[in-house]
């Protein structure tokens, strides 16, 4: 058979159910040999946002979805959305053309070093240089992708290469398990959480996973120890549980720093470094700390970890509850600042629940309506931007993986092609994405994408007429901003122009009909609002007055 559909049986027996992406000349006879295949192609409109769909479909499944694009400019368009995966570990295979290997030694229309441009933003890069090959380069793709932390994978298939016959054959997947720790060290894990008073579990991206969010909410339910979540841990445990303490990672010190601050232990499990620095919650280097996660601690003076508990993170949780279980007496913890602290931060969530606000409507109800139209398992995806920073305040959520935040990579643009993403992996759940004005035109070309596959989504666009982040921060250090304004399109126009439906809501009161309505209409809504981010200051000295007054 031709080298391309040796690489497409070889797709197919990794289990790879869709690649997204835009096609180009040297992709061709890939594209041939997709026909047929069990393997959906989506065409997208954009390479970035096929990157994004991949990534939120392997951050859903846990299995690597592909996204493709030609060399040259399609390669670049694809690599702000794939170094947003690889940073989130979110597994996905990268699949670029490339040119005739003849002409790739010197200088070339669209020829430039595609894989050396990736290294940077994957776990692994690598051409296809024979076709005999290409059985072993996708099983390790899949596995290095898979293999955790997961991440993003790119392999280059030239165009001649693609034409070439072989008589290779696909090589069967064979799983293998992760290494689990070893019982001393759990033992050793578990004497420190005994001799602790105040303890406090931080859950990271790693939690996401179901079966470590199982075990994790046995080990609550047995000792009590409460949880605050990154942004991207949310749901981990229950929003309604007692041990939920919501949600870190404001820049500002909150109301749940002060958890920390009061811990004699900080239990980091499934931990990144880049979902919220030590510096900002260690900031002396003087906790104690122990570390569980799939692999080691990344070295920081700020993050020293008494204890590492390294394999598979939910086996880890479960030995940790057997060992509580088989210790006779229970351990004696005082939560009396974790309970108040939760009373106190339930407060502000819920403090604007019942606004009638006209003209514009406050950040706090925005988010309160929401939680309130979605259910437990529906899906709400936030792209970047002072609209996530309320998201991760105050959105908190039932079960993992029901609200998709970037935080490692941060790029905007992350959340329209994500709902469609979202869509194409669970289509009977709710899916709801909300962007500010600037971040959902970055991608805005997807609207077409999600009209051509009768997406159900709904996109709420936060409108602000300018980028309000970075006018908050800026205020926040310079006490006024630069020039960060901008116009908007007419949204119901635009809506109607990609054949949405469409939704202008400037009062609170109206909000979560307006919602119920969206969410209830086949195909893709688009809900815009008039933002209060006079609230962006107002929250600033609130985290003030809370950091001198506590």
């Amino acid at each position: 058979m031709k080298a391309s559909d040796l690489f497409v049986r070889c797709l197919e027996a990794e289990g790879i159910e869709y690649i997204f992406g835009v096609p180009g000349e040297e992709n061709a006879d890939f594209m041939m040999s997709l026909e047929g295949s069990s393997i959906r192609f989506v065409l997208t409109r954009h390479e970035q946002g096929a990157a994004f769909m991949a990534e939120i479909y392997g951050r859903l499944t846990g299995n690597p979805a592909c996204c493709l694009g030609t060399l040259g400019p399609g390669a670049t368009n694809l690599i702000t959305g794939v170094a947003d995966a690889n940073m989130d570990r979110a597994p996905m295979l990268v699949l670029t053309g490339q040119a005739d290997t003849q002409r790739l030694h010197k200088e070339s229309h669209q020829v430039m070093d595609v894989v050396r441009m990736f290294e940077p933003v994957t776990k692994w890069a690598e051409t296809v240089r024979h076709p005999h090959t290409i059985p072993e380069l996708v099983r390790k793709a899949v596995r290095v992708a898979r293999t955790e932390k997961p991440g993003a994978v790119h392999l280059e298939l030239p165009e001649d290469l693609a034409k070439l016959d072989t008589d290779a054959q696909p090589i069967a997947p064979r799983r293998f398990r992760r290494s689990v720790p070893d019982e001393k060290i759990i033992n050793r894990a578990l004497d420190l959480i005994r001799s602790a008073r105040r303890p406090v579990i931080l859950a990271g991206n790693g939690c996401i996973r179901r079966r470590a969010s199982k075990q994790l909410r046995l080990l609550c339910e047995k000792t009590g120890i409460g949880v605050i979540s990154t942004f991207m841990a949310k749901g981990c445990v229950d929003m309604d549980a007692d041990y939920c303490l919501y949600t870190v990672g404001l820049g500002s010190k909150d109301r749940i720093n002060l958890i920390l601050d009061d811990a004699d232990l900080v239990i980091t499990l499934g931990f990144d470094m880049v979902e919220y620095h030590p510096r900002l919650w260690n900031p002396d280097g003087d906790k104690r700390i122990i570390h569980a996660d799939f692999l080691p601690a990344e070295i920081d003076a700020l993050y020293h970890p008494e204890v590492e508990v390294i394999g598979d993170l939910a086996h880890a949780l479960w030995m940790i509850n057997e060992a509580v279980d088989a210790r006779v007496g229970a351990a004696e913890f005082d939560f009396t600042r974790q309970h108040s602290i939760r009373a106190e931060m339930w407060a502000d969530i819920s403090e604007h629940a019942d606004d009638d606000t006209e003209g514009s409507i406050r950040p706090q109800k925005a988010v309160w309506d929401v939680r309130q139209v979605l259910g437990p398992k529906d899906i709400l995806l936030s792209d970047v931007g002072a609209h996530k920073m309320w998201i991760a305040r105050h959105y908190h959520c039932h079960e993992p993986n029901t609200c998709l935040i970037p935080n490692g990579f941060c790029s905007m643009g992350f959340a329209l092609p994500g709902a469609i993403a979202a869509h194409l992996v669970d289509p009977d759940r709710k899916v709801l994405a909300i962007a500010g004005d600037a971040g959902v035109l970055m991608n805005v070309q997807e609207m077409e994408t999600a009209r051509r596959l009768d997406s159900d989504i709904v996109v709420m666009v936060w409108e602000d007429g300018e980028y309000g982040l970075i006018a908050w921060k800026q205020d926040n250090e310079f006490g006024r901003h630069t020039d960060l304004a901008f116009g908007n399109p007419d949204w119901l126009g635009l809506a109607a122009a990609f054949g949405w439906a469409g939704h202008y809501c400037p009062n609170s009161r109206d909000l979560q009909a307006t919602l119920r309505t969206a969410l209830a209409e086949p195909g893709p809504s688009l809900v815009v609002i008039p933002i209060d981010y006079r609230e962006n200051q107002l929250l600033t000295r609130k985290l003030g007055e809370i950091t001198v007054s506590s």
